[in-house]
């Protein structure tokens, strides 16, 4: 079918035929179809990519939140005026 979108040829190397065992035993209806595997395994993927995406921003504003603030005081007024003294021009 003509189309303007990239073709992408995928070998079927050991670990690709292993994924498509896997997706073969999860979706059994599209056993025979390894494209339809592929497509399928791909849009897991995705979703499994954005999750872990999510989760990762999740815990790292938490550790914002938790840490917000935790060195307030450690430096007092003008520290920065006297590091600065010590640099050349």
């Amino acid at each position: 079918m003509p189309t303007t979108r990239h073709r992408i040829v995928i070998t079927e190397t050991d670990p690709v035929a292993r994924a498509l065992a896997v997706a073969a035993r999860r979706w059994p209806k599209d056993a025979d179809r390894p494209s339809a595997l592929l497509l399928r395994l791909v849009e897991e993927g995705r979703k499994a990519v954005e999750r872990g995406d999510v989760r990762t921003a999740t815990r790292r504003r938490g550790a914002i939140r938790r840490t917000a603030g935790a060195s307030t005081g450690s430096y007092g007024p003008g520290y920065l005026e006297e590091l600065r003294e010590d640099w050349p021009e």
